[in-house]
């Protein structure tokens, strides 16, 4: 018996139009569940839902901004139109802001904790009364590895680190909440991936990426898809009795 089977899933990835969000869409249709992709950027969540219903998954493009409460409800009541139900949501959508707290400007900070933090709350709380109607629903919120822990001087991240702690925090309250009801809440926390994103900035900065394949005890980044694997295994019934853990994908970066 797979475990890991999604058939008959469907699946919300927020942040879908690019990098791990667009990585766990595809992996999400691979194993059978029918796919809500929501993003700013519409015209890449278009491309990915033509290339996920071209493999005889449905698949919904969705605009949506999730840091507006209005849009966010008008997205979600549109998924539960279109696919008549959801079953597992996975928070994607986030932003490196880099600064130190002398550095940032009000407005960084803002925007920082609105897309990490209140983009989670704003889509769950739309999403949950659908879960909690059916008695069942799996809740996958990305955080980071620099939750727990931080870099200095020029690569200082500071609202990222609070943010990405928050998001810790709220993963454990909900899931404290809603697990009576069948509906388990984790979180996962990767260190650097290969993605659009990263490709751009820390990438190309050879210092850092020297600094950082020695001291990862992987020696390397995290490769696209290699994130995939704990993302199914918390969206799938493989994980019935799992809640509130924390999984750290960062190649034992956090234990050096």
């Amino acid at each position: 018996m797979n475990m890991f089977d999604l058939t008959g899933k469907v699946a919300i990835v927020t942040g879908a139009s690019s990098g791990l969000g667009a990585d766990a869409a595809k992996a999400y249709a691979e194993y059978g569940a029918d796919v809500a992709l929501i993003a700013r950027r519409k015209d890449r969540i278009e491309s990915l839902a033509a290339e996920i219903q071209a493999t005889g998954r449905k698949a919904l493009a969705v605009q949506c901004d999730v840091t507006d409460e209005k849009n966010v409800e008008k997205a979600i009541s549109e998924i539960v139109d279109y696919f008549g139900k959801i079953d597992i949501l996975l928070n994607n959508a986030g932003i490196a802001i880099r600064g130190s707290v002398d550095q940032l400007t009000s407005e960084d900070w803002d925007k920082g904790m609105d897309v990490n933090v209140k983009g989670i709350f704003l889509i769950s709380k739309y999403v949950v009364p659908h879960m909690r109607k059916q008695k069942y629903g799996k809740i996958v919120n990305i955080a980071s590895v620099n939750a727990i822990i931080a870099d200095k001087g020029a690569l200082a991240r500071h609202v990222y680190n609070t943010s990405k702690a928050a998001v810790r925090g709220l993963t454990m309250g909900m899931a404290a909440t809603y697990m009576e009801e069948n509906i388990t809440v984790n979180s996962i926390g990767p260190a650097l991936f290969e993605s659009e994103m990263t490709e751009s900035t820390l990438f190309k900065h050879e210092g850092f990426m020297k600094m950082y394949n020695l001291t990862n005890p992987a020696g390397r980044p995290g490769r696209r898809g290699e994130l995939n694997g704990t993302i199914l295994y918390l969206s799938s019934d493989a994980s019935s009795y799992v809640t509130s853990q924390h999984i750290i994908v960062d190649g034992g970066l956090s234990i050096v």
